[in-house]
């Protein structure tokens, strides 16, 4: 008699399967962020200028504008600061594209200088490197993309300026009412309520301190730059700006042409003195000037913020890796406040102390 086997529970199989169901499902999601990235995109520019701007708006309302003209003011203001931002960014960038194939030809007369120094004597650099590594373009392709396509990207903002502020007027308009909106659709439910506005108040927080300190940066290292006679210093304070808002490796990527770009004109010791300021600023200004400003220990470890440039560049190209940290942080903050993904905070977040033991004696 052939014996028959129990039939497996209801479920049974669900451990093998659920976590095959859930790698289908995130690949899903993957893809679909990428499809979509021509209106992802200006809907994440629309809500960082928002929250951004938000601030204006709030002012003007305590101070007892209407709230049309409020959100008008408000508006105004930012299409301000674009277009002068643009225009000064296009400018300087369409000078640094004309002097570049300077630059690249002054580098490689200095690189055959000293390929040839050291053949006389006796080192032969020549079997490792060449004058071609020493071209701009090629560094720029070695910095992954970062510092050329941060041009790209201020240009092709200027295509996605008109969807981004349409955005952006309908999220302002939306924040109006939206109190009482959340209160009317989870009234019974505070605590959901509390952590929609602890969130809130934590993104505000820090992506106004880091465009505030980012701003300092490129104020500050386009100064320098003008003092030590690189030429173009809006160019190296534009891209050092965007890409302070990649802590760690965004001061290295921001440092790499200006540093060639000195060589080339002036000499290693104008290199250096570059290099130098670049390391005063970012080390005063991101490890103690913004940290104070935050309040609290916020930040990404150095994995989780080369995982982002990666994965968020690969999606969404050069803007995708000037706001992967931005949005990856704000993924943070939001699973700060929540119960069931807080170990996911945990992982993004820098290296702490161990939790000190309990003292049996107490």
């Amino acid at each position: 008699m052939i014996p028959v086997r129990d039939k497996p529970e209801r479920g049974g199989f669900l451990p093998v399967r659920m976590p095959l169901v859930r790698l289908a499902a995130l690949v899903v999601v993957v893809a679909g962020l990428k499809a979509a990235e021509p209106v992802i995109i200006p809907m994440l520019l629309a809500l960082f200028l928002a929250v951004l701007s938000f601030p204006l708006q709030a002012a003007l309302l305590r101070w007892g504008v209407r709230p049309s003209l409020a959100l008008a003011a408000t508006v105004a203001a930012v299409i301000a600061v674009v277009l002068v931002f643009g225009l000064l960014v296009n400018q300087a960038v369409a000078g640094f594209v004309e002097a570049l194939p300077s630059y690249q030809g002054r580098l490689v007369v200095k690189a055959q200088h000293w390929l040839e120094l050291a053949r006389e004597r006796g080192v032969a650099l020549s079997d490792w490197l060449s004058p071609e590594t020493f071209d701009v373009s090629n560094w720029f392709d070695l910095a992954g993309g970062i510092v050329g396509g941060t041009v790209r990207g201020v240009a092709s903002l200027v295509s996605l300026l008109f969807m981004t502020l349409v955005v952006l007027i309908f999220m302002l308009a939306e924040t109006l009412g939206l109190g009482g909106k959340l209160s009317a659709a989870f009234g019974e439910r505070r605590e959901l309520l509390d952590h929609v506005a602890s969130i809130t108040r934590s993104t505000q927080r820090y992506v106004g301190v880091k465009t505030f300190v980012s701003a300092l940066v490129g104020l500050l290292v386009a100064a320098w730059t003008a003092l030590l006679g690189i030429e173009f210093p809006i160019v190296w304070g534009v891209i050092a700006f965007f890409l302070h808002y990649i802590p760690t490796f965004g001061a290295f990527i921001a440092a790499a042409p200006t540093i060639l770009v000195a060589v080339a004109q002036h000499g290693w010791g104008r290199a250096f003195g570059v290099a130098l300021g670049y390391l005063v600023i970012g080390s005063v200004l991101g490890n103690i000037v913004e940290p104070a400003l935050m309040g609290r220990r916020v930040g990404l470890s150095p994995l989780a913020v080369l995982v982002a440039i990666v994965f968020w560049g690969w999606l969404w190209g050069p803007i995708g890796m000037i706001l992967s940290v931005p949005v990856t942080m704000i993924l943070k903050i939001a699973f700060e406040h929540s119960r069931d993904f807080k170990w996911i905070a945990v992982l993004l977040g820098p290296n702490g102390k161990p939790a000190p033991k309990p003292d049996p004696a107490a």
